[in-house]
């Protein structure tokens, strides 16, 4: 038995299901997961000495691969002033004003813990604001695990959510809308359905949590005209995309600028951390400004934002790494493409900038029930076909890949050999 396999026996009598995050349990893919014990530029290694280059980098924030030195660095130089305050520090200013630079969208900013911390302020902030009570969600984004996102979708584009999760009261769940991703009519209907009810509509502008699904042609600019129309805020979900589809994140990028944005652990460098932020009167709401109240002991901590600050410092002078970003991205898809005609395959692969996935479907993929009806079994062949070459994949269909500057030109030879391989494998 391995010293994985080992840990994970001894996890699953300690930890519910072994994990601390379910898709870390390997469930979706099949086999044990693996214990990484250190990570270093585009690799990971794992309890028992194995190395692999690895394409998740945390669920994206080593953008710059990890362990990266100026980031660690201030880490290490900061933890000497101890680790916490709970009190205000001149780092916790310098980045609100670092994001408020790069971000078009934040003209004030709240820093919190995580991505899902953050996303559920930000429609108590939209509800506080709006006096409204309901949102739209979209089927197949993930925005952390607070009550009112983990919602399924009705039997119709007009029928209220119901509960995801048991926990989930159907009360919260009233409240949730949800409608198809790049399903504009779809919401337009919610909106007649619910006139003057709809505080809020929160999406991923890029979805990461179905694999990486692009937005089709005029879906976000629609959603802008809809919600400016209707006193209604627009929530942009960037805790993948911020700062890594471009310095101001996808809403840079596609021209779009939300009422509110929601940022993730890439303003820790990695560590864990979050934010919202948006327009100043809006924002001047949030608690002592205004009524709406969000707290925490450990928002904004030193450490978080002395590695965060070394983070987005280093991408705000150093744009040639969006560039290198988009040149990585293009060769291993142009590669992987190139390795499902190899392998008589005619599979979808979506791909913008550093995000991409490949899904085990002939089917174009822009929305949820599409991507599901991806070959998951053949999925979880591939993963392991991968694994034991030595590249360490998402362990599901349903995440995107995250890719970093730190992928060398001969490692990205050796990624597109294991996955011709590895694709020919999975259908020989």
């Amino acid at each position: 038995m391995t010293t994985s396999e080992q840990l994970f026996e001894k996890a699953k009598t300690l930890i519910p299901g072994g994990v601390n995050s379910p898709v870390r349990a390997f469930r979706a893919v099949g086999g044990n997961p693996l214990f990484i014990k250190s990570a270093k530029g585009p690799y990971i290694t794992d309890e028992d000495g194995n190395q692999y280059i690895e394409l998740i980098n945390s669920w994206g924030p080593m953008i710059l691969g990890h362990a990266f030195e100026p980031v660690e660095k201030a880490v290490r130089d900061a933890i000497q002033y101890s680790f916490s305050f709970g009190a205000p520090t001149r780092k916790e200013v310098e980045m609100a004003e670092l994001i408020t630079q790069m971000v078009p969208s934040v003209e004030k900013v709240r820093m919190v813990n995580s991505g899902t911390e953050a996303t559920m302020a930000a429609i108590r902030v939209a509800r506080g604001f709006t006096g409204r009570d309901k949102i739209i969600k979209f089927e197949g984004c993930y925005h952390g695990h607070g009550d009112s996102f983990l919602i399924a979708a009705g039997s119709g584009a007009v029928t209220m959510g119901t509960p995801d999760s048991p926990g989930v009261t159907k009360a919260t769940a009233a409240d949730t809308l949800t409608a198809p991703y790049n399903d504009l009519a779809a919401v337009e209907a919610l909106l007649d359905a619910n006139h003057n009810q709809i505080a809020a509509i929160i999406l991923e502008p890029v979805v990461g949590n179905m694999g990486c699904v692009l937005p089709e042609a005029g879906f976000l600019t629609g959603l802008r005209e809809l919600c400016t129309k209707q006193g209604i805020l627009l929530i942009f979900d960037e805790v993948m995309t911020g700062f890594r589809l471009a310095k101001g994140g996808a809403q840079e990028r596609f021209g779009i600028t939300p009422d509110l944005t929601t940022m993730g652990k890439i303003i820790g460098g990695g560590m864990p951390v979050g934010a919202y932020g948006g327009r100043a009167d809006i924002m001047n709401v949030v608690s002592p400004a205004g009524p709406v109240y969000q707290a925490g002991t450990l928002s904004g901590n030193p450490i978080a934002m002395s590695a965060g600050l070394a983070m987005l410092h280093h991408l705000n002078a150093h744009p040639e790494v969006y560039t290198r970003l988009e040149e990585i991205g293009d060769k291993l898809v142009t590669g992987f493409r190139n390795g499902l005609v190899k392998a008589g395959l005619n599979y979808t692969i979506n791909h913008i900038g550093s995000m991409f996935t490949l899904f085990m479907t002939e089917r174009p993929v822009t929305n949820f029930t599409e991507a599901k009806s991806c070959d998951l079994p053949l999925f979880g062949r591939y993963f392991h076909a991968m694994l034991k070459r030595g590249v360490y994949l998402a362990p599901s269909q349903f995440e995107s890949l995250f890719l970093s500057v730190a992928l060398t030109d001969d490692l990205i030879d050796q990624i597109i050999r294991a996955n011709e391989e590895s694709l020919l494998e999975i259908v020989g």
